[in-house]
């Protein structure tokens, strides 16, 4: 069933029971723009829930704050945010330096440095911004790119974890402080 632009899939995982269910290969993982975790609902939110316990389906409860058409105007304005290319050669250093790192095993795709670089534009549209700073970038790394870093299991034993991997590639590789000599958009 064709199902028309903006197409967008949001998926959860329950990490805690994963009996019966199987970890998607990397290569799906790779074509996930971001992932996020929320947590639990804080205090006064889980109470109006279960006082709501006896409400099963709680779709109707929830009504539409954007139209298609909307997202679709604003995914063309963050096309047009510029991004230089000295942000855009930062970005190529970081996910390079995710392949060479001692105890990783698979580091970030080409196609994880392009949802960094779309990521970070539409951040940046969001802010009323027309270019992409190096700061958005660093911000947005850790929710972009670590679920497509994938650790040898001696540095999984050694404590080792992705966030301190991506926190040293993100120390380590100073971001630019001068604009590229070529523009990109």
């Amino acid at each position: 069933h064709p199902v028309g632009p903006p197409f967008m899939v949001v998926a959860t995982q329950n990490p805690i029971e994963q009996a019966g269910t199987y970890r998607l290969p990397e290569a799906q993982l790779d074509r996930f723009l971001m992932r996020t975790s929320l947590g639990h609902p804080d205090h006064d939110t889980s109470v109006q829930l279960l006082a709501e316990a006896d409400r099963r389906n709680r779709a109707d409860a929830v009504s539409p704050l954007i139209t298609a058409s909307a997202v679709k105007d604003m995914t063309l304005l963050a096309a047009g945010v510029h991004t230089d290319r000295a942000v855009l050669s930062y970005v190529t250093r970081i996910a390079e330096e995710t392949r060479l790192i001692e105890g990783v095993v698979l580091g970030v795709s080409t196609r994880g440095a392009l949802a960094l670089v779309r990521t970070a534009k539409t951040w940046a549209a969001s802010q009323g911004r027309t270019f992409v700073a190096p700061d958005d970038v660093k911000q947005l790394a850790p929710a972009v790119l670590a679920h497509r870093i994938v650790l040898s299991p001696e540095a999984e034993f050694a404590g080792t974890t992705v966030a301190q991997v991506l926190g040293r590639i993100l120390s380590d590789i100073k971001p630019p402080t001068e604009r590229g000599d070529a523009l990109v958009h």
